[in-house]
């Protein structure tokens, strides 16, 4: 190649560099075909990138392909289809694959794997079922590289058996073979058979395998294996990276061990928008609000912006802790900051708005999302329901129904709950048979139950609220019983107590709340004898009655004072006490 023609190669790569569009390429083509450069090796890499970028025209691109000889090297092909696989245009890449093998081009172990690339970028099952058979009759099953694309993609498609058949039919298996099945398991949900195959590996795990298996661990809280991985990753080179750090973090989450993910969080050298979103959402799971929001602000004073999935759960939080100054600051953010809402943020301010009883603002952002999912539905009639609005939830139920979405359990749940908080007890009867009815076929949970035990009893219909008890498929728990319990004392239905005691004495219930109610109850009829039975049994089980307690906020500090019997002798220090602190907070405000 002489200077010229050097110099031309490298003015026409930079072209094809800032080339964006077929016709600018068309003028490129006809100088690389002049200057014989069409076929040069540094020349077909940047070609092949600029058309699966840009050149959308698959008849241009076979005609450019017809150019080199396939019998000498099946580079360019690879390169072409693997071009096309790589950006927006997986499709375009299975064509040009089938174009050029109907007109003699043999695939080979390179081609296979950029084909496979093709068909997890658009779950291609029936296109991949081809491919293998491809490369059954080609001989090109004995390449490791390959067998590990086909267990990979078929992971990816979701069908797993085959992918473990393939992996079975391996003679040698390396880590990659393993990792591509384990993760294949945990992205189809199957967590028991990715811990079971990971528990059989034969070679040594990699970042991506633990990562996996993380996952894994975090969905089946199995907090003692998650510990195991713990322990062994910190001997691995990659112990320290990121990824792990944020893996761990959120398999302790998942698992509830809240003091262990933060010691990672803390011991971790840096962290990403993914590290806090780890631990403030969940903080939030796990019931920790206050500890939540702490975070945040330290997140805030660190200096990165939060997101949509991390602000999601600050209106969780805020939610839970009826702070509508403080969910009215993150709605200003999102706006300010022009985050999109989507369903999660929507659905979010739907929630904290009605639970902080600002239903009106509730309304207005339900009424102003383009679209809704049911969750968005649940949140709204919830919302209705716990602010009392009985008729308004169950009309929203009929527009549910109407914009042609498909009602769940938790929407039952908030419905019963509506007609409980509201007396309406006939629509509550009829909502619970049409959740069984074919038009839903949804089983009643626990939850659901209660809440209509609770309907019936805040209307003194103690019978009846028995009668659906003793069709329960599982034991009442504590809830319900002491709905009942409540009920008796009220409508005084003593008859019934006896009856709970037998329960309470088949069921290992340690609420102390149960045993103190039908106590009183039975107290309050001079029943001592009853009386005297109770309390031998919550001494035989170690149950204790726990005092109550209040919590004050005092600039910004949540603080908890015990309150036990208004008959204990330090009762009435307690009361002084928060009595003080009232009007300390009466003369700062």
């Amino acid at each position: 190649m002489n200077k010229a023609t050097q110099s031309l190669k490298w003015v026409l790569l930079e072209f094809i560099d800032k080339c964006k569009d077929l016709r600018s390429f068309k003028k490129i083509h006809a100088q690389l075909l002049t200057s014989a450069l069409v076929s040069n090796d540094l020349v077909v890499p940047k070609v092949a990138n600029c058309f699966g970028k840009y050149v959308t025209d698959l008849h241009y691109t076979c005609n450019y392909l017809k150019q080199f000889d396939w019998s000498l090297s099946s580079f360019p092909c690879n390169l072409f289809i693997s071009g096309y696989a790589s950006c927006h245009s997986p499709w375009a890449a299975i064509l040009v694959y089938r174009w050029v093998f109907r007109n003699g081009f043999a695939p080979d172990v390179f081609t296979v794997p950029a084909v496979l690339k093709s068909c997890a970028r658009f779950s291609g099952i029936s296109e991949l079922r081809q491919l293998h058979s491809v490369v059954v009759r080609n001989g090109l099953w004995c390449d490791m590289y390959v067998q590990n694309s086909l267990v990979h993609v078929y992971s990816i498609c979701g069908d797993n058996d085959s992918a473990c058949k393939v992996f079975d039919d391996m003679p040698i298996r390396d880590v990659v073979s393993w990792t591509g099945l384990i993760s294949g398991y945990v992205k189809a949900g199957l967590f028991d058979d990715a811990i079971a195959l990971f528990l059989r590996m034969d070679v040594e795990p990699n970042l991506a395998t633990i990562v996996s298996i993380l996952g894994a661990c975090g969905k089946l809280s199995c907090l003692n294996l998650g510990k195991g991985l713990h322990g062994l990753v910190v001997k691995f080179p990659y112990g320290k990276e990121l990824v792990v750090g944020n893996a761990l973090m959120d398999m302790y989450m998942k698992c509830e061990a809240v003091n262990d993910a933060r010691q990672v969080f803390d011991e971790m050298p840096e962290k990403d928008i993914i590290s806090w979103t780890s631990m403030i959402g969940g903080l939030v799971q796990c019931q920790f609000p206050n500890e939540s929001l702490d975070m945040f602000y330290e997140m805030q004073a660190s200096g990165i912006e939060p997101d949509g999935v991390i602000l999601t759960s600050v209106l969780s939080a805020s939610a839970s802790l009826g702070l509508l100054d403080y969910g009215r600051w993150v709605h200003e953010y999102i706006d300010c900051s022009r985050i999109k809402q989507d369903f999660h943020i929507g659905t979010a301010l739907v929630d904290m708005y009605a639970k902080c009883g600002c239903v009106e603002m509730a309304w207005h952002v339900f009424s102003g999302m383009p679209s809704k999912n049911i969750r968005t539905w649940n949140a709204f009639i919830g919302g209705l329901a716990i602010n009392g609005l009985g008729q308004e939830a169950l009309k929203q139920f009929e527009e549910l129904i109407e914009s042609g979405k498909r009602p769940n359990e938790v929407t039952f749940l908030a419905i019963f709950t509506a007609c409980c908080h509201s007396g309406l007890i006939d629509e509550g009867r009829w909502f619970f048979n049409q959740m069984l009815s074919p038009s839903y076929n949804i089983s009643p949970l626990l939850e659901h139950y209660g809440c209509m035990v609770d309907l019936f009893c805040r209307a003194g219909l103690v019978g009846e609220a028995m009668e659906l008890i003793k069709t329960m498929p599982m034991p009442p728990d504590v809830q319900i019983l002491g709905a009942l319990l409540s009920a008796c004392s009220t409508y005084e239905n003593v008859g019934f107590s006896q009856e709970m005691l037998k329960s309470l004495q088949n069921f290992e219930y340690q609420d102390s709340g149960i045993y103190v109610l039908l106590s009183n109850l039975y107290a309050s009829n001079k029943k001592w004898t009853e009386v005297r039975s109770l309390r031998r049994q919550m001494k035989k089980k170690g149950i204790n009655k726990a005092p109550g307690s209040s919590i004050i906020r005092v600039d910004g500090n949540s603080h908890e004072f015990l309150v036990g019997d208004s008959k204990h002798p330090q009762s009435e220090d307690i009361r002084l006490v928060l009595n003080t602190l009232v009007n300390q907070i009466d003369t700062l405000s």
